[in-house]
């Protein structure tokens, strides 16, 4: 019951919003489990009027009781309703007769299926919207959490999440919830019926239902305990085929086919293994119960032709075992798939829970425009314990051009991260027109910046979507001008559909420059202030470069630029470069000035077979750019 309550707790608050429809499905399910005790009622009349002893059971015609007189007074109401209607042993049969007794049963039954079907059918209704909600949910959680979680997450781990997870609680909604209200009022129909034949031999059997719960609960736990191994399997095995089929490339040209094969093959055995444990222990519990319950049927035959009942009641009571022997069996499978269940539960519950690292403020201050300068103070940054930035501070004016050069590692990236807000400073703060980013809306400061990278992502839609992307709302005029602006527009209109043609997940179907001049379409769409340049042609052979440099320069006008560059070449038209080395910003100036001192970025420029010309490295060395000053620290 546990686990049952923390399904329902969890999907609470998106039944509410369906609360009419799973209302009605839950009452459709009651009356389908009273229509199983109506239906054992019918049978003991038939047979009772068949046998020539129609009558009320031993127990009503005591009267002993008030509850036993009221019921004695519907019984008899409903035998003398039904009596035109029924043939009885003794009595000429008539049309009427003929007609009770041939759509008797039949008409019951009828009903019964019918109510049982729309009360499935309601509660499915139920399901299926509540789980695509929280499809919609967990996706709408991940888009507003911080890149710290998904950098410490896998993708193969977020797709069983959102995939997985919710097709469990989907499948314990749909047929676990139908099954949770049908059969235990089955049951509960059925037994109060027993009780009305014979209280002593019904309260017999009953006994054998607790010696039922006992493996239900045994094997349930083993349940569990292999749906999280059989997960975790799942998580690592989706993670793997993310990374092949990401990377094939690298796959197919180092050869490792086979051992990403035998990987896979690993994981698909350790799934296998405690798959089938898992269908051991839920396959064990049928086996389980049925002997069980046949001892008890075996018992009830014996105690039933020594009491000397009449046939009517045994068969009555033979019915209403038969009746009431499945629901059982479905409860016991409904305990396996709800112990399944929570386990999915509670990583949905965790990640529901997430909050993101970076928060918008609670009272944004308005920023529209970018007008003045950005400012990085004496910015200290870590991830975890590894420290990336120290003490970094940079002012970049509206309408500069900023290199920004270091070794790998030395927190290139990461100023880029703390500009668009991924990440917050640990310490320090970083300001746009003054305003610390933590005091502004992180739409409205998103929409300052357009960001150009190395890693190119393109969605699965056409072109002219892809875009369009960069900005809500923007026109086909402006995206076609856009594309013209990035010199992407003649190879687009050789495209089969032009600019409806669909360019396949990640523009497969395109090359890097044409992918990457894409990009720069969708960041002029943008027409953001501010435009950020981070590796943006290090992947692109020297042709392709040639074309996406020229699309850059023309993004570039009139924009203040943020340029990432471990290819120093790209940074010659730069007004000023700064320099990184260990998280530390170690000098700062122009190019040529940098080339001709014998520091960090002189060394990088050298390995790079980049030399400042003799007429220029015989002559005074030009003095630093003023235009990106280091505060003095604070006193």
């Amino acid at each position: 019951m546990g686990h049952l309550g923390k399904v329902l707790r969890f999907g609470g608050p998106f039944l509410r919003r369906y609360l009419g429809r799973f209302v009605a499905g839950i009452l459709l399910g009651v009356a389908f489990g009273l229509s199983n005790g109506l239906l054992l009622w019918a049978v003991n009349v038939l047979i009772d009027r068949m046998a020539g002893t129609s009558g009320p059971p031993a127990l009503l015609a005591d009267g002993s009781t008030r509850l036993s007189q009221v019921i004695a007074q519907v019984d008899a109401m409903a035998r003398q309703m039904a009596d035109p209607w029924l043939p009885c042993s003794g009595r000429p049969i008539d049309a009427w007769q003929i007609v009770g007794g041939v759509l008797l049963l039949p008409l019951l039954v009828a009903a019964r299926g019918y109510l049982g079907f729309l009360s499935s059918y309601c509660l499915a209704w139920v399901s299926e919207r509540v789980v695509n909600d929280l499809r919609v949910a967990v996706l709408e959680r991940l888009s507003s959490l911080s890149l710290e979680y998904f950098h410490r997450s896998t993708t193969g781990d977020l797709i069983t999440r959102v995939n997985t997870d919710t097709v469990f609680l989907q499948r314990s909604l749909n047929l676990g919830l139908s099954d949770l209200v049908k059969e235990p009022v089955t049951i509960l129909s059925v037994f109060g019926g027993l009780m009305i034949l014979d209280w002593r031999l019904t309260l017999a059997a009953g006994f054998f239902f607790p010696l039922c719960v006992i493996p239900i609960v045994v094997l349930g736990r083993k349940v569990r305990r292999t749906s999280k191994s059989v997960l975790s399997c799942s998580i690592s095995q989706s993670s793997l085929l993310v990374e092949m089929i990401a990377g094939i490339r690298v796959v197919k040209a180092f050869g490792l086919e086979t051992e990403s094969i035998d990987r896979f093959r690993r994981l698909s055995r350790e799934w296998i293994h405690h798959s089938l444990r898992g269908i051991r222990a839920k396959e064990l519990m049928n086996p389980f119960i049925e002997t069980i319950s046949m001892l008890g049927l075996g018992l009830l035959i014996v105690y039933i032709a020594w009491r000397q009942h009449t046939v009517a009641n045994m068969v009555t009571f033979l019915t209403g075992m038969a009746f009431a022997y499945t629901p059982i069996k479905r409860l016991a499978g409904l305990h396996a798939m709800f112990q399944q269940t929570s386990v999915g539960v509670d990583r949905l519950g965790q990640l529901l829970r997430e909050q993101p690292t970076v928060r918008p403020p609670e009272h944004p201050q308005p920023i529209a425009s970018f007008s003045d300068a950005i400012r990085f103070r004496d910015v200290d940054f870590s991830y975890g314990r590894q420290v990336v930035l120290q003490n970094v501070s940079l002012e970049i004016p509206r309408g500069f051009r900023l290199g920004i050069a270091g070794e790998s590692g030395s927190g290139k990236s990461t100023l880029i991260n703390l500009l668009f807000r991924f990440y917050d400073p640990i310490r320090g703060s970083v300001q746009i027109d003054g305003r610390d980013l933590r005091s502004l809306a992180l739409g409205d400061l998103r929409l300052l910046l357009a960001l150009v990278s190395q890693e190119v992502v393109l969605f699965d839609l056409t072109v002219a979507e892809n875009i369009a992307a960069g900005r809500r709302g923007a026109t086909r005029a402006e995206v076609e001008a856009a594309a013209r602006a990035a010199y992407a527009h003649d190879f687009i209109r050789q495209l089969p559909l032009g600019y409806d043609t669909r360019i396949g997940e990640q523009g497969v179907t395109l090359s890097g420059g044409q992918r990457q001049r894409l990009a720069i379409a969708r960041a002029f769409v943008r027409n953001a202030p501010i435009l950020v340049l981070d590796e943006a042609t290090a992947s692109l052979d020297s042709a392709a470069e040639a074309e996406v440099h020229a699309a850059l320069d023309q993004l570039a006008r009139h924009r203040t630029v943020v340029c990432v560059a471990h290819r120093l070449a790209t940074l010659v038209n730069m007004d000023a470069i700064a320099v990184l080395h260990q998280g530390r910003l170690v000098e700062h100036g122009r190019f040529d000035s940098l080339l001709g001192r014998s520091g960090p970025f002189a060394e990088m420029a050298r390995r790079q077979g980049i030399t400042l010309p003799p007429s220029q490295a015989a002559g005074p060395a030009a003095a630093p750019a003023p235009i990106i000053p280091s505060p003095p620290p604070a006193p």
